[in-house]
């Protein structure tokens, strides 16, 4: 587990470095390599043990696929990652409430967050194209309930360390939404992708507890 931590580390160090230079190739070589850290990084934690873990991996792999996809700078490319980190943000969820929820924790926090969601919108709203304003919608509907949805096990089960992870992809998403459909910049990979990475990495670290 620890080499797949100092591995990681070490890959998206590099992306960074690819991204400030503009150096598009190395994208294609780094980002992949880095998302590939975490999906074995669950197997390790014992994640194929039960289905709680199972269904993690699932989220894992599901991420993976969407690192990928959203290397090529267009819109297909972009909604397909959207669909599959949509579909791993439900699996995490799934997961979740199969290790135990606190349901009145999980929706009191579902109505919290979702008052965020609504100024996150309105900032995003005016950026976004029209065809992809109802998956940009669905997928902040699908993320805001996962965290509620960590935030439920975490009370139920003490199992903190998933609600940090679950946070710490909810965050960095404002990173890539930002990037995509507001003021692309590094300054925005330079959080951003440190926090996902992190976050992933975490989540894979408890597949299997």
């Amino acid at each position: 587990m620890v080499v797949c931590w100092l591995l990681m580390l070490a890959l998206v160090s590099g992306l960074l470095l690819a991204h400030r230079n503009a150096w598009h190739r190395l994208e294609w070589l780094l980002k992949p390599a880095a998302a590939a850290t975490f999906v074995p990084a669950g197997f390790l934690a014992g994640g194929i043990d039960t289905t709680f873990g199972r269904v993690m991996l699932a989220g894992l792999v599901l991420a993976a696929g969407g690192d990928v996809l959203l290397i090529p700078k267009n819109k297909r490319a972009f909604l397909a990652g959207i669909g599959a980190f949509l579909a791993g943000h439900v699996a995490y969820a799934i997961a979740f409430t199969l290790r135990g929820v606190d349901l009145s924790a999980a929706l009191v926090c579902l109505g919290g967050l979702g008052l965020i969601a609504i100024p996150v919108l309105r900032w995003l709203w005016p950026h976004v194209e029209r065809p992809m304003r109802l998956p940009v919608v669905a997928y902040v509907i699908v993320i805001t309930a996962m965290v509620a949805a960590a935030v439920g096990t975490a009370l139920r089960t003490e199992a903190w360390l998933l609600l940090v992870g679950a946070a710490a992809f909810y965050l960095s998403d404002l990173s890539v939404a930002r990037d995509r459909f507001v003021a692309s910049g590094f300054g925005n990979r330079l959080w951003g992708l440190p926090l996902y990475f992190f976050a992933q990495m975490l989540l894979a670290s408890q597949a299997g507890r």
